[in-house]
């Protein structure tokens, strides 16, 4: 069975993009073969790291993508998954051969300000909806 190729891009690929790709290897890694990588590739937040490995996942030796260095080597995705604001998103160059284009938007965990505990417990929530909307994907794949 060929697995599904899918992108999940955001701005920085430190975050977001991040977690979703470990989330949809990590529950679904037998059917589809996930990467990430940002427009402007920035360090790999330690809050995601953090609350990454509290749910078992250990990105700390994830390496950061561009999404055009990606784009120039002529890789090809079934679905291009952006999961920055959508006026980020529409900067993704367009990949080559039959690539389904969709957006979900989180808050950026680096935009995220307080006590060192309200980071935590604020990216905590962002990586529950980015769990819930890729265990939504796995899903529409069983019908």
């Amino acid at each position: 069975m060929t697995k599904t190729k899918v992108l999940f891009i955001c701005v920085h690929n430190s975050a977001r993009s991040q977690m979703a790709e470990a989330f949809l290897n990590t529950l679904a890694g037998e059917r589809f073969y996930a990467e990430s990588a940002g427009f402007e590739p920035g360090i790999l937040n330690p809050y995601v790291i953090e609350v990454m490995k509290e749910v078992g996942i250990d990105i700390s030796n994830n390496k950061i993508d561009s999404v055009f260095d990606f784009y120039k080597e002529g890789r090809n995705y079934r679905y291009v998954i952006a999961v920055c604001d959508a006026s980020k998103a529409e900067k993704c160059p367009i990949f080559p051969g039959l690539t389904n284009r969709l957006n979900w938007s989180f808050p950026n965990p680096a935009d995220i300000k307080g006590t060192e505990e309200e980071i935590i417990s604020a990216t905590r929530i962002v990586r529950d909806h980015i769990k819930v909307e890729v265990e939504k994907f796995i899903e529409s794949f069983k019908s």
